[in-house]
């Protein structure tokens, strides 16, 4: 049963997953037969061996660069900075944004000993002081560490002659007021805007 115990820790150790739902993927997989896990190893072998951060970005990457550093109809002059390369797939379902991107790979958390320099920022540096970008979206997630990194960002880029933007806060869709948290609700009153009369 060593096997076993040590494929329900591995998976346990992933983000979202306990004990728990490690045992039922674990037992799951012993149900389908060997034929699905050696699909599973075979896929997680290959990204293993092939998927990269793209030099460029930090998103990831099968070549040197990514899908969208690659791709010349994506506006070279617009990115948007996130802390992790998930983010890159939300900001994609939008299908707003049609920028480049740029992953720092964390964010700042000087209570856990994240500091600047175990972020991607000089990479980010390195891309506005080459000439081309004329705006940079801060798409840092809502939480405190992720405030502390935009702010930080902001203070950064503030003597780069490029624009500086930060992605709007408010209100959820079919939300209602009051379940609102006064964070959420002081974000969205600071960021109110004009109504057409």
């Amino acid at each position: 049963m060593r096997a076993i115990e040590a494929l329900i820790t591995e998976l346990a150790r992933l983000p979202g997953i306990g004990r728990k739902t490690a045992q039922r993927l674990t037992f799951h997989l012993l149900q389908q037969g060997p034929e699905e896990s050696t699909r599973l190893a075979r896929a997680l072998d290959a990204v293993a061996a092939t998927v990269r951060a793209c030099a460029e970005c930090g998103y990831v990457a099968e070549e040197e660069r990514c899908e969208f550093c690659r791709d010349p109809r994506r506006d070279a002059g617009l990115i948007c900075v996130v802390e992790e390369a998930a983010s890159v797939q939300a900001v994609e379902r939008s299908t707003e944004f049609r920028g480049r991107y740029h992953v720092l790979g964390g964010r700042l958390s000087p209570l856990d000993g994240i500091g600047p320099e175990a972020l991607r920022i000089d990479g980010l540096l390195e891309r506005v002081r080459g000439g081309a970008v004329r705006e940079v979206i801060l798409a840092t997630n809502p939480s405190m560490e992720g405030e502390v990194t935009a702010t930080y960002l902001q203070q950064v880029l503030a003597g780069e002659g490029v624009r500086v933007t930060r992605l709007a806060r408010g209100l959820p869709m079919g939300g209602d007021l009051e379940y609102v948290d006064g964070v959420t609700l002081a974000h969205a009153l600071l960021a109110r805007q004009d109504v057409a009369g």
